[in-house]
């Protein structure tokens, strides 16, 4: 097992910068491939980003190309989502999911991931 938990998020202007970050305990986190999601109001939930064990391998949703940059470190255990030019469109609670794998791939699947955090509301305001 192991336990994620979010921080980071907040109340901001767009066009602002955000980082969250994931803490991982429980397990070594090099052992996981891991995900970034999020899900607005009456929307289905979404992945951000995603990233493989070592961090050389990423995936990010079109329209937050450019603007968002996942990265980890895994000798802290932690994962980060970096979100610069925020939209009000960006506006969602935050989740970072983890999936057990022997694979270097990423995963961009909700139902691909074993472990969720609680999430981390993020709200950008126009």
């Amino acid at each position: 097992q192991v336990r994620l938990v979010e921080s980071g998020g907040g109340l901001l202007q767009a066009g602002g910068s955000l980082r969250l970050s994931c803490v991982a305990s429980g397990r070594t986190l090099s052992d996981y491939a891991m995900g970034w999601f999020r899900q607005a109001p009456g929307k289905e939930r979404e992945v951000v980003a995603a990233l493989n064990w070592n961090g050389d391998n990423a995936y990010y949703y079109d329209s937050v190309k450019g603007r968002f940059t996942v990265s980890r470190d895994n000798a802290k255990n932690e994962v980060y989502l970096q979100m610069n030019t925020l939209k009000p469109d960006d506006t969602a609670v935050y989740y970072c999911a983890a999936r057990r794998t022997s694979y270097s791939d990423y995963y961009t699947r909700a139902y691909a991931y074993n472990f969720w955090g609680q999430g981390t509301q993020v709200t950008v305001s126009s």
